[in-house]
């Protein structure tokens, strides 16, 4: 059974360091809060390491019957698509600014759903990238345009779209 630690564990923790189950997950604030305050964290047989994730029983047959879905490439490469969702309330010029931004940064839209119910929007649009541009700054770009009085704006990469109809 695993175990997680978490910054509360940390702050309660007597002592310069905490021993753990090899198998237990710490969270990264964790970690930041334990190196922040001089605090070890080790299991029994050592420095604790991250656990290799339980990608289930399924995981061998689901990558060899996969072909087409590879597994991610490293975070530095550039990416080809993403997904943009926004949702809000309707309003004149609205699609105009979230268009206009991913033409600003380089995008081209190759599909788009949109409709409107009550007064409020849902649209998803597919964006292709051109060359040099990174998801980091696609993300920043387009996600700025939310205002929490008048719409939300999310981009997701098209991988996470993908590899989420894995599990």
């Amino acid at each position: 059974m695993r175990r997680f630690l978490t910054v509360e564990d940390i702050h309660l923790a007597e002592g310069d360091e905490i021993v753990v189950d090899a198998s237990t997950l710490v969270t990264p604030q964790a970690q930041d809060v334990a190196e922040a305050l001089g605090i070890a964290i080790r299991t029994a047989d050592g420095p604790w390491t991250e656990p290799t994730p339980d990608r289930g029983p399924d995981a061998e047959r689901a990558r060899t019957s996969l072909p087409h879905l590879p597994e991610p490439e490293g975070t530095d490469v550039l990416f080809s698509s993403a997904i943009v969702t926004a949702v809000g309330r309707n309003r004149s010029g609205v699609l105009g600014e979230i268009t206009s931004a991913i033409a600003e940064a380089g995008g081209n839209i190759h599909d788009v759903s949109q409709k409107v119910v009550e007064g409020y929007f849902h649209i998803i649009l597919t964006v292709q990238l051109g060359d040099g541009a990174t998801f980091e700054n696609f993300k920043t770009a387009l996600e700025c345009l939310s205002c929490p009085e008048d719409f939300a704006v999310r981009v997701m990469h098209e991988r996470v779209f993908r590899f989420m109809h894995r599990v």
